[in-house]
């Protein structure tokens, strides 16, 4: 799959990385865009929501694809 924009593979990378790597891609986006996000660090699970409720971004969806969870992330 090739990332764009609005698609963000954090697969591999452990607490904080793929959240800071969600940070710097949402600060492209326009407000109301959305950011696809899979991650498979467990930590993933906690940070993710963490993060979208004090950044005041909507988790539109959380789910997993086996060992990997895709997260939507909607910019404030």
């Amino acid at each position: 799959m090739s990332e764009t924009k609005n698609d963000l593979d954090a697969t591999g990378l452990l607490c904080p990385l793929p959240v800071l790597k969600a940070r710097k891609r949402l600060q492209a986006l326009a407000a109301g865009e959305t950011l696809t996000m899979r991650a498979d660090d467990p930590a993933a699970i906690v940070d993710v929501p963490h993060f979208c409720a004090e950044a005041g971004h909507e988790l539109v969806s959380a789910m997993n694809e086996g060992a990997v969870q895709v997260y939507v992330i909607r910019k404030a």
